[in-house]
């Protein structure tokens, strides 16, 4: 299976550089896995294919303000770094630029000194641990001073940090926004429980490897990256149950996607737990819980487009970015949805 496979054209203007003043007036793609027949609508109209009795499957993770400018204290050139994991109270795991200046013991300040580190050690893939000195409230600092770290195919600044969360985002953690949550509204969220969905949420903190292209020809030869994921009791019995009972699991998004597929066994039912997972799901993989999925389209020989590949079959999939390039639908993460399903809609 190779890369190019999942290769599609993307005219550069059909890439969303803003999000939308309302979240759930995106457009909506319904695409059938079964027959590859699409249906173009509006994301709220996403309730017109749910039923009573589904698991609608929500990643809760909550995007922190990870990219800090800075300079550096003995030259004061100008200096990025980028928070990826946090290690302890004051030291995180790091992506620094330009690397060749920050070397283990280099200091660097920021906001006219509010907050400070050192550049500790050196770490696989060039990495950073970095030791932060601040008075105060760590958030309440970062907050201040740092920026929403926005996928690098958004060139426009972002006006307002909480259009790249999601409602419901409350554990921080990701270098990137779970963008299929995006179209959800508190309001629509309350109509689908209203309907007797359940909803159970579990937790991905997203991480840069997201945005890493395929470099490998061939698919099976790519290395994925590792993230953290925790499901809880609630969410696992919510699970369980609407699989017990012959109801759909819907997730929304890739990583509530990945969570579940990550704690399941092979028999169907999930355990709460948590850990770091890199299952990587290409065409050919067997999903042991997942059944239909909420997705916005994602980039030409992505990960993440073979994933959705996955669940509803290739050709279906590049068939359907085809008409969604047709019909001008916004794409990436302020973009439009899909909601693929095994509705025989006509």
């Amino acid at each position: 299976m190779k890369t190019s496979d999942f290769y599609y054209e993307l005219p550069q203007e059909l890439i969303a550089q803003d999000p939308l003043e309302d979240r759930s007036s995106s457009r909506l793609m319904v695409l059938n896995k079964n027959n590859g027949r699409v249906a173009h609508k509006r994301f709220s109209d996403i309730t017109q294919y749910l039923r009573k009795g589904d698991c609608l499957v929500l990643n809760n993770t909550k995007v922190i303000p990870a990219r800090l400018l800075g300079v550096k204290e003995d030259t004061g050139a100008a200096v990025e770094v980028f928070l990826l994991k946090r290690l302890d109270a004051n030291t995180w795991e790091t992506l620094v630029k330009p690397g060749k200046k920050l070397k283990p013991g280099a200091r660097v300040v920021f906001g006219d000194g509010l907050l400070r580190c050192v550049i500790k050690d050196v770490v696989q893939e060039g990495n950073r641990i970095v030791s932060f000195e601040f008075d105060g409230i760590w958030e309440e600092v970062l907050d201040k001073l740092g920026e929403m770290p926005l996928p690098p195919y958004i060139t426009h600044k972002l006006q307002d940090k909480n259009r790249y969360q999601t409602v419901y985002a409350k554990f921080e953690g990701s270098a990137a926004a779970p963008t299929a949550g995006l179209h959800f509204t508190k309001e629509l969220l309350k109509q689908i429980e209203d309907m007797g969905v359940d909803i159970a949420y579990v937790t991905l903190h997203v991480g840069l490897g997201t945005f890493r292209p395929v470099k490998v020809d061939d698919v099976t030869d790519h290395h994925m990256h590792s993230e953290y994921y925790i499901v809880d009791q609630d969410a696992a019995d919510k699970i369980n149950r609407a699989k017990a009972k012959g109801n759909r699991v819907i997730c929304v998004g890739t990583t509530s996607c990945r969570t579940i597929e990550s704690a399941a066994d092979e028999n169907g039912h999930i355990n709460p737990m948590e850990g770091d997972t890199s299952i990587f799901i290409y065409p050919g993989y067997k999903f042991k819980l997942l059944d239909c999925l909420i997705t916005n389209f994602h980039l030409p020989e992505s990960t993440l487009i073979m994933l959705v590949s996955a669940l509803a079959g290739k050709e279906n999939v590049l068939n359907a970015y085809e008409e969604a390039v047709n019909e001008r639908y916004r794409f990436f993460s302020f973009g439009d949805a899909m909601f693929i399903t095994d509705d025989d809609f006509t």
